[in-house]
């Protein structure tokens, strides 16, 4: 019969301690983790207490003690995800609209474009607020380019007032792209693509033009520029002449566009604000991200991707 000797004794024991041991260690070091995290949401806490007690979060200025006029700025691209955006901009003409000191609304413009979808909900909530408060004008006056989707957002303004040397226009749709068949061909980079569904790889860059697929295309953008045309005619009216050129997809500077019915008149917020509206004391109803909302922001990213690599490191969660 065997029999456990003096040093395998010792040996069991020693294994026993060595994975007491690791367990104790292991469990100082999830401890620590963990006390970490919590010591980092607490700091997360009291930074956003310090940011919302010193009034670092502030979105526009709405404060007025008369009457104003209103205003809110179209700055940049118009996308979903940029500050010219169509929840930003609706937004703020929401404002705008509802407050009772509200004497017109000056939509400052500063735009070369954009999502035709972005602009197009920006568009029917301009005409939505107009109908809903008909006493309350709404102005477009535009700075250095209102062009394509910035100026399908202005032609939903009762008048649209420019700079001479603004550009103005670009009624038109455009999808661009790249076809990079040549140069694979120089590397002998052979193209393997598996679909189910034979238009699956439409406008496919890595492919020949398709005939088939071109044609669908210059289907569809002329379909969204139709769209485009009715809008701006139903916006501008009969100030729009019977120039087919408008709708080329062609720029004007400021004074031209005065005479192709694109524009009403020369004007900046502050002589739309003094002369038309005739409420000189202009109030911003802009929503914009400010400096310390980027920040906190910014923060709240980098301590979530350092609680997650937190949490994760060496498997340890709390029990």
């Amino acid at each position: 019969m065997a029999e456990m000797g003096p040093e395998s004794g010792e040996g069991w024991e020693r294994k026993v301690l060595e994975k007491i041991a690791l367990a104790a260690i292991t469990e100082q070091r999830s401890a620590r983790r963990w006390g970490i995290f919590f010591k980092l949401l607490i700091l997360v806490y009291l930074f956003a207490v310090l940011i919302i007690g010193m009034g670092w979060i502030k979105r526009g200025d709405y404060k007025s003690t008369g009457k104003h006029s209103a205003l809110v700025e179209l700055r940049g691209v118009i996308a979903a995800d940029a500050q010219a955006s169509a929840d930003n901009v609706t937004s703020g003409l929401q404002a705008a609209f509802k407050d009772g000191n509200t004497q017109g609304v000056i939509l400052r413009i500063n735009s070369p474009g954009g999502s035709p979808v972005q602009a197009g909900y920006i568009n029917d909530e301009i005409k939505r607020l107009r109908a809903k408060y008909p006493n309350i004008p709404l102005y477009a006056v535009v700075e250095d380019i209102c062009a394509s989707g910035g100026y399908y957002v202005a032609a939903a303004a009762n008048r649209i007032y420019v700079d001479k040397a603004s550009i103005v226009g670009s009624i038109g749709v455009v999808m661009d792209g790249f076809g990079f068949t040549g140069t694979m061909e120089k590397l002998g980079v052979e193209r393997r693509a598996i679909t189910a569904g034979e238009n699956k790889k439409f406008l496919d860059p890595f492919s020949p033009v398709n005939p088939a697929h071109k044609a669908f295309a210059e289907k569809m953008l002329g379909e969204i520029h139709q769209q485009f045309i009715t809008v701006v005619r139903e916006g501008r009216g009969k100030r729009l002449p019977d120039n087919p050129e408008l709708f080329s997809g062609l720029v004007w500077v400021g004074q031209k566009s005065i005479e192709m019915g694109l524009a009403d008149g020369l004007g900046s917020v502050e002589s739309v604000a003094r002369d038309v509206i005739k409420a000189e004391d202009v109030v911003d109803f802009t929503l914009r991200e400010n400096i310390a909302e980027r920040v906190v922001r910014k923060f709240g990213a980098t301590m979530a991707e350092a609680l997650l690599k937190l949490a994760t490191a060496g498997g340890a969660l709390p029990r």
